[in-house]
């Protein structure tokens, strides 16, 4: 990863922790809806990153950014319901 980015870094290590926590609910909890869910907009988050750091411009940048806080809100939303599913069974 580059080590100059910690937002990069960051959001690169969200996204192999969404993966295990994926591969926990479909794999062992058969939790199909809810964790596909998860899955697309936890990893989106670091390719919204990256998309950013390609910015023209400074509004450009900021814009980018404002979709990955977007999925970001997104994905702890859905993270509650999971731990939900987790929880009751």
């Amino acid at each position: 990863m580059n080590k100059e980015n910690p937002l990069s870094d960051k959001s690169y290590s969200l996204a192999l922790k969404i993966i295990t926590l994926y591969k926990e609910l479909s794999i062992k909890q058969k939790e199909y809806v809810l964790s596909k869910q998860l899955l697309r907009c936890g990893t989106s988050i670091g390719a919204n990153v990256a998309e950013a750091n390609g910015a023209i411009s400074k509004a450009d940048f900021f814009h980018r950014l404002q979709r990955k806080f977007r999925s970001q809100i997104l994905a702890k939303f859905t993270e509650r319901f999971n731990v939900y599913i987790r929880e009751s069974i």
